[in-house]
């Protein structure tokens, strides 16, 4: 049961983290929120770090799996 339960709120992390990646580069692309360059970057670096994030999610899931 903790199993299904964990399995499910890192599908749930992992869609949601996604979700944001893409809300954040749409308001990029469309220039939505960015008047200057520091806001340019900040947002590149916020996309960089949730993708990060992901790939964290990922390799920890192996290590999980991995110990079982």
């Amino acid at each position: 049961m903790i199993t299904t339960i964990s399995t499910a709120f890192e599908r749930e992390l992992q869609k949601l983290i996604q979700e944001r990646i893409e809300t954040l580069s749409n308001n990029l692309l469309g220039g939505l929120a960015i008047s200057s360059m520091e806001e340019y970057r900040e947002q590149v670096g916020r996309i960089a770090e949730l993708r990060n994030v992901l790939s964290l999610c990922e390799e920890a899931a192996s290590i999980i799996n991995k110990t079982r």
